[in-house]
């Protein structure tokens, strides 16, 4: 296979090869596993709990805006590691620090905000 198309020829057989055994595995799986329907195993699983009532559930709000200001704070830990080994390296002191206590200005600011709106409020 020589030429502009020929590579893509080996792309097209190669991604063939790949569905074709894949698709071969799932159809092995379909013909020799056991298949017993029974009542009991068709119902839906919830955790060990019988599945009660109708499938929708109302959460609440607060949960989502903690999981944003856990995402905040891993990303702010995500940036310090990285900072404090910059930051022994020679003529890198004054300037990374500067520029960590601007990015921690930051965070702060996004807690303050977040304090004063409540949302910090378990309630």
């Amino acid at each position: 296979m020589t030429g502009y198309f020929g590579s893509y020829v080996v792309v097209a057989v190669l991604l063939g090869v790949g569905v074709a055994i894949f698709a071969g595995g799932l159809l092995v799986n379909r013909l020799l596993r056991p298949d017993r329907p029974t009542a009991e195993k068709l119902t839906t699983y919830e955790c060990g709990v019988d599945p009660v009532g109708e499938g929708w559930a109302q959460s609440q709000i607060r949960y989502y805006v903690f999981t944003y200001l856990y995402v905040v704070f891993a990303v702010d830990a995500v940036f310090l590691f990285p900072w404090a080994t910059v930051f022994a390296d020679a003529g890198f002191g004054l300037t990374t620090l500067v520029e960590m206590f601007v990015f921690l200005a930051f965070i702060a600011l996004g807690i303050l905000y977040a304090w004063r709106k409540r949302v910090l409020a378990w309630t």
